[in-house]
């Protein structure tokens, strides 16, 4: 297992000041082991990114108390909250299915947590409508959560956790609950509600694009353990596994660098516009691939493989193919073009990428 503490700092120093949030979350369920760490700054949203079963939302409850640690540390603007119970940590949690409780309106519901707090009812009453109006809710306040439609119900989850002010507001895959279409124009609502958010939020999503729009920061987790972590776009132009590669949609290889040429694991070699040497890893989009049903001659491309088509699936308005032989690789081309080329499952093909169109980087 990885010692993720063991790493350099890959934040810039004010993730070590005193204000935020400073975690190492250790959950031991055998025979799955957790082990991360988490920092992130006041006004950051951090999403936690990953596949089913990566650690997720164990991190997520680790951080709200749900879950206890079998080791590590977890402090919150200078407080150690390890042994600080749920309900007295001054956390907001968004759950997936919302929680919101069935026999109150949304008021009520919003209410709930200033009341916990010590509010009198006209007092939390008065804050929640506040709030409420903030989500552009207020028609909606005597409204009971059977009537609400998804984005509403979300909204009014997410006032709900807002209302006590929280230093560390958790959001356990908010938008997994709602339609394609509902869910692009709330992911847009919640990003205007989280950049007005002026302490820590952390997103647990499986969903690539849900981390991209509204995190500032990714933290890409696998098997229990930190893969990669950085800016969105740094996530996407560098990925270093396949999980990572996959969600934005890129092939990528592991190789060792002489010059141009890059000696893949896989077996072929790669030609690539970088001058390294050492281990790296070399990426390219579906669309930089040309297929071609024989052996190209005048094509320019340094980049040739002989290989199969191992399937064909629709990826928006183009086909997506699957390739196997040679160099096992995604190619993404026209519904005229795979027509014209004649595609199906067991044809061959060759493949060429040229070289400008490659991006190698260290390992």
């Amino acid at each position: 297992m990885t010692n993720v503490d063991a790493k350099p700092p890959t934040t810039s120093p004010t993730h070590l000041a005193p204000e935020g949030l400073q975690a190492h979350l250790v959950v031991d369920h055998t025979p799955f082991r957790l082990d991360i760490t988490v920092t992130a700054t006041p006004g950051e949203v951090l999403a936690l990114l990953g596949p089913n079963g990566a650690g997720k939302t164990t991190a997520l409850r680790a951080l709200a108390g749900l879950t206890p640690l079998a080791a590590g540390h977890l402090h919150l603007d200078g407080t150690d909250l390890h042994r600080t119970p749920p309900e007295s940590r001054p956390v907001g949690v968004v759950f997936q299915d919302y929680l919101l409780f069935p026999h109150l309106t949304a008021l009520d519901n919003v209410a709930f947590g200033p009341r916990c707090h010590g509010a009198t009812k006209p007092q939390a009453r008065a804050q929640a409508a506040e709030w409420l109006a903030r989500m552009g809710l207020t028609d909606h306040a005597s409204t009971k959560p059977r009537h609400l439609s998804g984005g509403q119900a979300q909204r009014v989850a997410l006032a709900r956790a807002l209302a006590t002010h929280p230093r560390l507001l958790l959001l356990d895959e908010p938008l997994a609950a709602l339609d394609a279409r509902t869910r692009l124009e709330v992911r847009a609502q919640l990003r205007r509600h989280l950049a007005d958010f002026e302490a820590v939020a952390v997103l647990v999503t499986h969903d690539p694009l849900d981390a991209m729009v509204l995190a500032d920061r990714l933290i890409v987790i696998e098997h229990g353990s930190v893969v990669q972590e950085g800016t969105p776009s740094e996530i996407a132009r560098r990925p270093r596994t396949d999980y990572v590669a996959q969600l934005v949609g890129l092939n990528l290889y592991k190789g060792t660098a002489e010059g141009h040429t890059v000696h893949l694991e896989a077996g072929p070699t790669l030609t690539t516009t970088e001058d390294l040497k050492g281990p790296v890893f070399v990426a390219f989009p579906p669309s930089a691939v040309t297929l071609y049903r024989d052996r190209p001659t005048t094509s320019s491309a340094r980049n040739l493989w002989r290989c199969e088509v191992a399937g064909l699936e629709t990826h928006g308005d183009q086909i997506r193919a699957a390739l196997s032989g040679e160099l096992p690789l995604t190619a993404d081309l026209t519904t005229v073009a795979a027509a014209e080329l004649d595609l199906h499952p067991g044809a061959p093909v060759w493949a060429t990428v040229k070289a400008t169109q490659t991006h190698a980087y260290p390992a």
